[in-house]
């Protein structure tokens, strides 16, 4: 084996990836404080071609030279929007008939091995803030909470590892059902 140089890897440049067609899912970040979390989630919904990155509360926003440090430019290829209050993007993204989905440890969540996303309706994905997680509020108004199946003694996982692990799985659930979607690009 030999390890590809950035040229073989053929990616596309900022401005064709901000043209590209873009999966239908949008990740909400519900008063997240790390700058260095939020910078890694850009760069993940980056690499997965995610419509938008919804960045609300006490969030930072871009640019910013810390979140730059993980985004490592994907503030400039990801949409992105500033909401004052997270209840208010989740209702902008109502209004585009996504569904919302917090990823929380509830009474009712789902496994994320049982979550099903097939459709090319939208879907808004809420994490939470690093300490309390995504606000009852939010959680209350979300359509369903996906829990990341967890075996060891501590309850929770880094938001970025959390964003991570869950838009991989969403998104190959959602291209195994939609072959060639991104395939025009």
């Amino acid at each position: 084996m030999r390890k590809l140089s950035l040229a073989e890897l053929g990616r596309m440049n900022t401005e064709e990836h901000r043209k590209a067609r873009k999966i239908p899912i949008v990740v909400v970040l519900d008063n997240v404080r790390s700058q260095h979390n939020i910078g890694s989630i850009f760069r993940t919904a980056d690499a997965f071609r995610l419509k938008a990155v919804y960045l609300c509360g006490i969030s930072a926003t871009p640019p910013n030279r810390e979140m730059n440090k993980t985004a490592l430019g994907a503030t400039e290829s990801v949409d992105w929007k500033y909401f004052e209050n997270t209840k208010d993007a989740l209702l902008e993204l109502k209004k585009m008939n996504f569904n919302i989905c917090a990823i929380e440890q509830t009474d009712g969540s789902i496994s994320l091995s049982n979550f099903v996303f097939n459709s090319c309706d939208g879907l808004g994905i809420v994490f939470g803030n690093e300490v309390d997680g995504v606000s009852q509020e939010i959680v209350d108004f979300a359509d369903t909470c996906i829990e990341i199946p967890q075996y060891g003694t501590k309850h929770s996982l880094n938001v970025a590892v959390s964003a991570g692990i869950i838009i991989w799985d969403v998104f190959n659930k959602f291209i195994s059902h939609n072959p060639g979607y991104l395939s025009d690009n």
